[in-house]
């Protein structure tokens, strides 16, 4: 008879408590194994691929594995490229050698999990690559990356894996931080709208159906508040309380909760002094049960080793992190010894059997234990998508009238001038010889007149290609100044035991990327001066920052006729910019994290609490440009913001679903039609606890015809005027606040809105 638990009609919890029932303590612990790095879990054997001794002896050992990272995984880090890794056209194949060697040591048939990192793209040989997250937020269109995510996670799933890593969770508090690039940006509203983006477009929705056969189950990094370590430092501690917490690194956890994400990666961090993988409030009294997660958590790569500080010995560690919430570990060798744990009583074995249930829904909802079903043939438009996200992210800062550029004669100079290489981001797989197109090469086909030179490099000060660069820009009408820095691993990068990377040598060029924190945030010295000698010659200037975190760009921003900021947009870095510079396409992106002045003026993010402060003594308060900036076609003139109706709303009536519109008008004066982002922000006038400056609530892109005006009506209900109790969950005050409006946070306008009834 077929066991429950291999009948595809069942419900789901029904087939994993029967499987559940069948199995030993020691098959339990092997389902919360993700211990093994996947490129050595096999090996080429002839034309294809066999298990490794290593694979065999793992799933051996546990009658089965939970999950595997990485098979397909490339970089320098792993070592795996072009000569030795995985094509898409031999994913399926591994995967499929790979499953038969777990499952044949299973003696239940479990099948494993195949987790890959798909921050940007599929890190893997052939995989597309999207905008890093810090150009999608760029973009402010949560739809665009939904359709751009379906089809990566179609492309994924069809090399044979089931677990998608995406980085949508962090919140960026302090831009010396290296993974600035794999953020949202400073605004949690922000994020919280694309990191539901991603859930529908990679997995689909609803937190417990069957994820359909071209998704994927997704596992969303970080929970929480691993983007506000002190000083920018990677793997530092936080100063976090549980209301910061809450108010700015708790609503993307909350959103990927509603949206029914299948999984969470604990953050690295510390919460209070408790790291996350040891956090219990955290983890399960706060996600699981205050914001009503219901998916799997897992570690970070060896995070879980990291409690040996705190225990003293593995069994100890094992079961701290078990009680905390932790289902799947990462590279460790502490869960090996959760069989001591339970022996010396430290945890119960119900707690492993919680966890192993959420691990074996996952599998059962990807459909692993049934006949494969067929995918959605429909066609798929991953790199026209990519391209769109990345024109869509190009931010012009500034321009005092020297764009468009046409007939004129180019010199295109700086690192980033000529390659693609430094504009790719982080987590992103070596790519195929002459992939993308670069701003030079962008530019000459488009039939601008072009010279170029790189000039300087990323980070150093070598002034030797200055000169040859210079005599260009002499020569041209225009320089374009390719300018910024790099997360680009190489032969080169030294790592960290859990690939977080250590650039060493006078000639490293990576200056951001997991582990290359910065603490000046300023551009190389190299380029400066290229920057410097450029304007000297009198020739006027363009400059293209491409970069993967804010950096200080005073004397960029000065020097500059025109500035544009680029975030890691991918291999179309140069369609994408040369489209802005000709005029071709209008500058749509907007900025979703402030620009500071100097590194030592920071934070300088907008959302802060709302105390009266003049600046230190050297130096103004506030960014050199405000979150949400950026110029379009031809500037818009935004009225007084006004409610329908006008009167006090009750609280009880909001949680009925009252709601309100904010109505704004745009007037276009200009020749030509212009974009914009109208942005609604939510300041507190009276409230039980102290209040931000503002707080994003709402967004709308418009485009106005040209000596034009347009209407815009935002919605105002309880989302937009709730803030959240200590535990993250929305919360509505009686008192007053005001309805901002703005095309960025530092230019707002706002109208009075009181809130009767109670709580007050």
């Amino acid at each position: 008879m077929t066991p429950p638990y291999r009948r595809a009609a069942l419900p789901v919890g029904d087939r994993v408590r029967d499987l559940l029932g069948r199995m030993t303590l020691t098959e339990k612990i092997g389902q919360l194994n993700q211990r093994l790095y996947g490129w050595r879990a096999w090996r080429r054997a002839g034309d294809g691929f066999a298990a490794t001794d290593q694979l065999t002896a793992e799933a051996r050992r546990y009658g089965g594995i939970g999950a595997i990272y990485g098979l397909q995984r490339a970089d320098a880090w792993s070592g795996q490229h072009w000569g030795t890794g995985v094509t898409a056209a031999e994913g399926a194949e591994l995967c499929a050698t790979i499953q038969r060697a777990v499952t044949a040591e299973s003696r239940l048939g479990i099948p494993a999990l195949f987790v890959e990192e798909v921050p940007h793209g599929h890190q893997a040989l052939d995989g597309t690559v999207l905008p890093v997250a810090l150009a999608v937020a760029s973009t402010w269109d949560p739809d665009l990356y939904e359709r751009a995510c379906r089809d990566v996670a179609a492309e994924v799933r069809a090399r044979g894996a089931h677990v998608a890593l995406v980085s949508t969770l962090d919140i960026l508090r302090d831009p010396r931080w290296g993974r600035a690039e794999e953020t949202f940006g400073e605004d949690p509203y922000l994020a919280a709208a694309f990191t539901t983006a991603a859930v529908r477009g990679m997995q689909g929705g609803g937190a417990d159906g069957p994820i359909p056969p071209d998704r994927l189950a997704v596992v969303l990094k970080h929970a929480a508040g691993q983007g506000a370590t002190v000083g920018g430092r990677n793997w530092a501690a936080t100063e976090l309380g549980w209301r910061e917490l809450a108010e700015i690194h708790l609503p993307p956890v909350r959103a990927a909760a509603e949206a029914g994400a299948a999984g969470l990666m604990a953050a690295y961090s510390e919460v209070d002094g408790l790291p996350v993988a040891a956090n219990r409030r955290l983890l399960t009294e706060v996600i699981r049960g205050d914001l009503g997660f219901a998916g799997l958590v897992m570690a970070d790569g060896t995070a879980l080793d990291r409690l040996l500080r705190l225990t003293g010995d593995p069994a100890s560690a094992a079961a701290m992190a078990l009680r905390a919430g932790i289902d799947l570990s990462l590279w460790d060798e502490v869960y090996p010894h959760l069989a001591a744990a339970v022996e010396r009583g430290l945890v119960a074995e119900t707690a492993i059997d919680r966890a192993v249930e959420r691990v074996l829904a996952v599998k059962f909802r990807l459909g692993l234990f049934d006949p494969l079903a067929a995918a959605d043939p429909a066609p798929r438009e991953t790199t026209r998508l990519a391209a769109e996200l990345a024109a869509r992210s190009v931010t012009l800062l500034t321009d005092d009238g020297l764009l468009p550029l046409t007939g004129k004669r180019v010199a295109v100079l700086g690192p980033h001038a000529d390659t693609v290489a430094h504009a790719l981001g982080d987590y992103t797989a070596p790519q195929r010889p002459k992939t993308g197109v670069s701003i030079a090469e962008a530019l000459c086909a488009a039939g601008v007149r072009v010279t170029t030179a790189p000039g300087a490099d990323i980070a150093t000060d070598d002034e030797s290609g200055i000169p040859a660069a210079v005599a260009m820009a002499r020569d041209a009408d225009v320089a374009v100044l390719c300018l910024g820095g790099s997360s680009a691993r190489d032969a080169e990068t030294r790592f960290d035991v859990n690939g977080a990377a250590r650039p060493e040598g006078p000639r490293a060029q990576m200056t951001a990327g997991e582990g290359v924190d910065l603490a000046h945030l300023r551009l190389g010295a190299g380029q400066l001066e290229l920057l410097r000698r450029t304007a000297a010659t009198g020739t006027p200037v363009v400059a293209v920052v491409v970069q993967g975190r804010p950096h200080v760009l005073g004397e960029v921003l000065a020097t500059a006729g025109a500035c544009l900021a680029v975030w890691y947009p991918g291999p179309t870095l140069g369609t994408a910019v040369a489209g802005v510079l000709l005029g071709r396409r209008e500058a749509r992106g907007r900025l979703p994290v402030s620009l500071p002045r100097d590194a030592a003026s920071l934070p300088v993010h907008y959302n802060h609490r709302d105390h009266a402060w003049h600046g230190y003594l050297d130096a103004p308060p506030g960014p050199a440009l405000p979150f949400g900036a950026g110029l379009g076609a031809h500037p818009l003139v935004l009225s007084e913001p006004r409610l329908v109706p006008d009167g006090p709303v009750g609280v009880a009536d909001l949680h009925a679903g009252a709601r309100l519109v904010c109505r704004v008008t745009l007037r276009n004066d200009g020749p030509v039609p212009a974009s914009a982002v109208v942005q609604l922000y939510l300041h507190r006038v009276t409230a039980s606890t102290w209040p931000r400056a503002r707080e994003l609530r709402g967004f709308q892109h418009v485009r106005v015809p040209a000596g034009g005006s347009m209407t815009v009506e935002l919605p105002v209900g309880a989302a937009q005027l709730s803030t959240v109790d200590d535990t993250g969950r929305p919360l509505l005050e009686a008192g007053v606040v005001e309805i901002q409006t703005g095309l960025s946070a530092a230019d707002v306008t706002g109208v009075r809105l009181t809130l009767t009834g109670w709580p007050r």
